[in-house]
Parts: structure tokens; C-alpha cells; sequence
């Protein structure tokens, strides 16, 4: 069995490996122990293995490419695990994880049972944060650092970001309270000028200039002892630096001067020459905190990385010598492509109508609609929070706009729902993508919370589409919603392969649909479990004898208070089903027939939803099977709670 690249089980010869040196190291340790002029081979070696264990499981390449060479130097400069090293988001710690003992489970990323796509504090303890989203790692090193000095330790902590986490008002948060309280802490910002879409917003610009332009910042006593000791060329760059940057510069500084931060750069994130002086000048400082800005390529020394528009930010399988992605072909549209194309035609029929994204155009589908209405399409960054309220702000202007967010992503701006737009009753629309679980990318992604945070927000409309045809009239339906918020939620994926309608149509607010009528038990579905629960009535018609009433509730809120009564007259069991957490669809279902008298032992009634645990990644079939959500589970849960079924069971 194949493990590593050039070797196999029982044949461990360095002399047949095309990594030797990596073959040495099993922890950090090893990388300190080999000597400076062989890191540069390490280096090589950590890249090829880190493209090759891609290739087999898919996940995100271009980030972990990009940091190389700063994964080694990190890790022979400073004492990990002893040291605290947090990595921002944790997409680029492939190659951090091939040098923390977890080399031979590389080819289990991301997949079920295997190593997590990001850093997961439980899997190791060189993985001293966990991380999925943007912008985190700052806060957890100050807190760490702030830990350290009370408890009178010695050690480091060092954060990596990205450029495109920068843009985040989380970071700018943590820099502030770092530069106010003074602890020792080590701040690289890894530059690499393009996150998952091109950095957008006046940072960006600001760190483009800083490296390419002429005007460097005065370099100040502490910055000439750092960079003394790199190259004579480096010297004379920033010893002609006089003139601050202007703009986003202070009169007497650099934005992270002036923040408190001692600032060290720009160096070459490519050149371990330069690094590891740096680093160990830094490591050795008697001062805080302290940020050092290195420049790299995402995607480096992966052609066909470096030459795509995304750097392989992230990939399915490939062919590690074409760069080729083995993608399936695809059996109907995506969720995501038919939302995307659903808003272009709204926006035909109305000029109000905007697209706002929080740095995922791409992710989202918005790529499709700024093609067609660049003028009315708005990437803010990595600013949930800003995308919310700058939304809230259009909307009191008349305009329609329309927040395109992933829902994990959602929960990062609820303050700015419930005050910004629900209070004010602003009629934002919410187009949630990725509800439900979402496979590899695991807990850290799962949409599973969006419909109980928005229902219980008074005047919100909640919504989830059952399959592609519904997703395209909610979003006719939230274009025509003037007077409020309103949300409505799909899955990661493709579609159903449902008959798409030409152009959508609103649906009258807080109605379902009966799908399919039946005698023995009703199955009132919010959003896309529909699939799940047609095969289940299918299985229990053929081999139970039961019929089942199927139903479409399209809305959380407000609930089809008419259609749950009929549900609930009519049949002995009364079965919700979501896939989302508790608080959510089922409990709003529970609370109205608690206080309509429904609940009076005449109708057996079971909320189906998401167990209370966070489930790790593996396929999404494996997922569900997991949350007891898909058909069987439903013919099982009907079996048990009708006359019939048991009677059935026992024949």
C-alpha cells in the first residue's frame, strides 16, 4: 500500500524515495535539527508531497503551496509545540500537518474518519487553534500571549494571516487590543496579494503599494537589526525608505506602527535566506508585539496552480502531472448556478435589484451576475458584518438588496440581522447557500443554524427551497417582499433535476403544498429532505402497505398554520423533518400546535432535525446517515409510530 511518495509499506529506503529528507522528519523537532543549507530541499520535498496527497483526496492546494518554505522556516526557528503557532483560516496547513507526526494520514484529508481540512485542536496538539473561518488568529494569540505573561511561562506565539483575512474588522479588533496591551507576539502576514477572489478594498491596494512602489516607511532602530542580517540589496531598499505611505499611513508611520506593532518587511516568503534571519531575530526580541510582512505566491511551484485564475484554491482530484481535475459530470445544475442565474433575471425586471458578497463571488454564484451587471454587484471582503449593514443601508435607499452569504458564514454578522435590518425592519434578502451539512469541508461549514437564529427574529420570513424549481421562485418571492427582512436557504450540490420554470414566480407567503395525499401518517418537510422523504413514502407504500401524506411547509416563518391543522386532523402521526438544528422548523411546528390544542394525543408527532453533536466530515450521504435524516431513518421513525407500521413489522 502506497503511503508516500516513492516508498511502500516495508520499503522505506531513502535511496528509492524522492523524499528523503522529508522521510527523516516525524515532528518539528526534525526539521530543527537539520541544518539550514537543507531546508531548501525539505522545502521541495514538503511541496511535491503536499501536491501529490491533494490530487488523491482534492481539498485546498493554492494556500498551503504558498506557505512552503514559511511552514519550514517556522518550524525550525521556533520550539513548537512549546511555541504556539495559529494559522488563520487553516486551508494553508496541509503542509504544517505533513511536519506534525500526521504524514501518514495526509491521504485521509478531509474524508470520513480523517485528518480535518483545517487545524483541529483535538487532532493534535501542534494545532494550537482550531480554524475554518477568516480572521480569528490574531484574537486567539493575544489571548494566548495574555495567558503566557500571567502565568509567568516563556514562550512565543506567532499568528499567520493572510492578506485577504486582513480585510476583516476582526483583525483590525485584535491589532488595536494587542498595541494597547504590549504582550510579546508574533504577527506574520502572509501576502500573497490574492485570496479566494482577489482582495478587494483599500488594504489591498495598500499592501500592493508597500511592496512595489518606491516609499517605504522610515525603518526605525529595532526593523535595521532585523532585516541586517538578510541581504545587502534588502538593505539598501528600505535604507532609501524616507516617505510614509500615504493614505492608510499615519504622519509618523505605518498603519501598524501606529497600532502598536513593530513592523518587519517586506521579505521574500519564497526565500529561506531571508526568513530564517528574520524569524530568529524576531524570535529573539525583547519586545511586543511585533508583525513581519512576507510576500509569497499562491500556487508556487505548481504550474498549473500558478497559472489558474484561483491558484487551485480549491480542487477536486487531480492529475498531479496535467493539473487536470477529475470532476464528475454533472447531472443537473447546481443550487448555487440556478440562484445565480434566478437573480440575473430579477434584475432584468428591476433595475432596484443588487448583489452583495462577503469575498466569495465565486462561491456564491454572484461571479455569473457581476458579469452581466458589474455596476450593480459588490464584493466588500471578508466583512459579513459590513456586507449585512452596508445591505440594511441600499435597503433605506429603496434599492433591493440581495446578501448572498454562506449560512456558516451568516452567523458572523448576527448582531448586525437583529439590529441593523430586523429591528429596522429592512427588507434585506438573505440567499443562503450551503444549508445542511456539506461533506468534506465538515462541522466548521455546516449550515445547521440559520433557521433557528433568523425565525425567532420577529417580521423575518424564512424560507428553504425543496428543489431547484422552488429555490427559483423564493427568490421572485423575496424580490417582491418590501415591507421586511426575508431569507431563503439551499444545499451545497447539484439539483433534483427538476423542470426549471422560465422566469419565477412569488409564492404567497407562509403556504406549503400537499405533494401527495395518504391515509396512515403526514410528512411535512422543510427544505431539501423532500428527495428523502418521496423515497421514503415510495418504500413504505411498496412494502409496508402505508400511504403517506408528503407536504412542502416552503415556509418556517410564518408557518401554513391552516396546512399543519389539516396535517394533524387527518392522520395518527405527524412527522416534521429539516435539516437544520433544534430551535428550528420543527420546534416553531411544536410551539403553534402546543397553543392551537393540537397536542391532545390524537396525533403522534416526531421533529425530525440535526442531532445535538457537530458531525465531522465524510460525504454527505454518510453525514445524514449520521443525523438519522435520510429515507430509511424516515420509514423507520413512520413504522414505529402508526398502528399499521407495527402491525406491518410484525407480520
Amino acid at each position: 500500500m502506497t503511503d508516500r511518495i516513492g516508498t511502500t509499506e516495508g520499503d522505506t529506503s531513502q535511496a528509492n524515495s524522492k523524499t528523503p529528507l522529508l522521510d527523516q522528519v516525524r515532528v518539528p523537532a526534525d526539521v530543527r535539527a537539520l541544518d539550514k543549507k537543507d531546508l531548501r530541499q525539505l522545502a521541495d520535498e514538503l511541496r511535491a508531497e503536499t501536491i501529490d496527497a491533494v490530487s488523491i483526496t482534492g481539498g485546498h492546494l493554492g494556500a498551503g503551496l504558498g506557505v512552503v518554505e514559511l511552514t519550514v522556516a517556522i518550524h525550525h526557528v521556533f520550539n513548537t509545540p512549546d511555541d504556539k503557532l495559529v494559522w488563520d483560516v487553516g486551508h494553508q496547513c496541509y503542509p504544517h500537518k505533513i511536519l506534525t507526526g500526521r504524514r501518514d494520514r495526509i491521504r485521509t484529508l478531509r474524508q470520513g474518519g480523517g485528518l480535518s481540512g483545517f487545524t483541529k485542536r483535538t487532532e493534535s496538539e501542534y494545532d494550537a487553534f482550531g480554524a475554518a473561518h477568516s480572521s480569528t488568529s490574531i484574537s486567539a494569540g493575544l489571548g494566548m500571549a495574555v495567558a503566557r505573561d500571567l502565568k509567568g511561562e516563556d514562550r512565543n506565539v506567532i499568528c499567520v494571516i493572510g492578506d485577504g483575512a486582513m480585510s476583516a474588522g476582526m483583525a483590525y479588533e485584535a491589532m488595536n487590543n494587542a498595541g494597547a496591551l504590549k504582550n510579546r507576539l508574533i504577527v506574520i502576514l502572509n501576502d500573497n496579494d490574492m485570496s479566494i477572489a482577489p482582495p478587494v478594498g483599500a488594504m489591498s491596494a495598500y499592501f500592493s503599494r508597500l511592496w512595489s512602489g518606491g516609499t517605504y516607511q522610515s525603518i526605525r532602530h529595532f526593523t535595521k537589526q532585523v532585516t541586517g542580517a538578510v541581504s545587502k540589496e534588502l538593505q539598501k531598499t528600505v535604507g532609501r525608505a524616507e516617505e510614509y505611505v500615504r493614505g492608510m499611513a499615519a504622519p509618523q508611520g505605518t498603519l501598524f506602527e501606529e497600532m502598536g506593532f513593530h513592523y518587519v518587511g517586506p521579505i521574500d516568503g519564497h526565500n529561506l535566506d531571508h526568513l530564517i534571519p528574520v524569524l530568529k531575530n524576531v524570535r529573539d526580541a525583547d519586545m511586543g508585539p511585533i508583525l513581519v510582512h512576507a510576500i509569497t505566491q499562491k500556487g508556487k511551484g505548481y504550474a498549473p496552480a500558478e497559472e489558474s485564475a484561483d491558484k487551485y484554491h480549491g480542487v477536486s482530484k487531480f492529475n498531479v502531472a496535467t493539473g487536470e481535475q477529475q470532476k464528475g459530470a454533472a447531472n443537473a445544475p447546481s443550487y448555487t448556478k440556478v440562484f445565480a442565474k434566478a437573480l440575473i433575471r430579477e434584475a432584468e425586471r428591476d433595475e432596484r435589484v443588487v448583489a452583495i458578497t462577503a469575498a466569495m463571488p465565486g462561491g456564491t454564484g454572484l461571479n455569473l451576475f457581476a458579469e452581466k451587471f458589474p455596476e450593480r454587484f459588490f464584493d466588500v471582503g471578508i466583512a459579513e458584518q459590513h456586507a449585512v449593514t452596508f445591505a440594511g443601508g441600499l435597503a433605506t435607499q429603496g434599492m433591493k438588496p440581495f446578501a448572498a452569504i454562506y449560512s456558516t458564514f451568516l452567523q458572523r454578522a448576527y448582531d448586525q440581522v437583529v439590529h441593523d435590518i430586523a429591528i429596522q425592519k429592512l427588507p434585506v434578502r438573505f440567499a443562503i447557500d450551503r444549508a445542511g451539512l456539506v461533506g468534506a469541508d465538515g462541522p466548521t461549514h455546516a449550515g445547521a443554524f440559520d433557521v433557528t437564529y433568523l425565525s425567532t427574529l420577529p417580521g423575518f420570513v424564512v424560507m428553504a427551497a425543496a428543489d431547484e424549481a422552488e429555490l427559483v421562485h423564493m427568490v421572485a418571492t423575496a424580490r417582491a417582499i418590501d415591507d421586511g427582512p426575508s431569507a431563503f436557504r439551499y444545499p451545497r450540490g447539484e439539483g433534483r433535476g427538476t423542470e426549471l420554470p422560465e422566469r419565477g414566480q412569488p409564492f404567497e407567503i407562509g403556504k406549503g403544498r400537499i405533494l401527495r395525499d395518504g391515509g396512515h401518517a403526514a410528512i411535512l418537510s422543510f427544505g431539501a429532505r423532500l428527495a428523502e422523504v418521496e423515497a421514503a413514502a415510495d418504500q413504505l407504500a411498496s412494502r409496508y402497505g402505508l400511504s403517506i401524506t408528503v407536504a412542502d411547509a416552503r415556509f418556517a416563518k410564518p408557518l401554513d398554520h391552516d396546512l399543519i391543522r389539516q396535517l394533524a386532523n387527518h392522520h395518527e402521526a405527524l412527522i416534521t423533518i429539516e435539516e437544520g438544528s433544534i430551535g428550528g422548523f420543527g420546534s416553531h411546528v411544536l410551539e403553534f400546535m402546543a397553543e392551537d390544542g393540537l397536542l391532545d394525543g390524537r396525533v403522534k408527532v416526531a421533529p425530525l432535525h440535526l442531532p445535538d453533536i457537530f458531525i465531522d466530515q465524510a460525504s454527505p450521504q454518510a453525514m445524514y446517515d449520521e443525523a438519522g435524516l435520510n429515507a430509511g431513518h424516515i420509514v423507520t421513525r413512520v413504522l414505529s409510530m402508526t398502528e399499521a407500521g407495527e402491525a406491518a413489522l410484525r407480520a
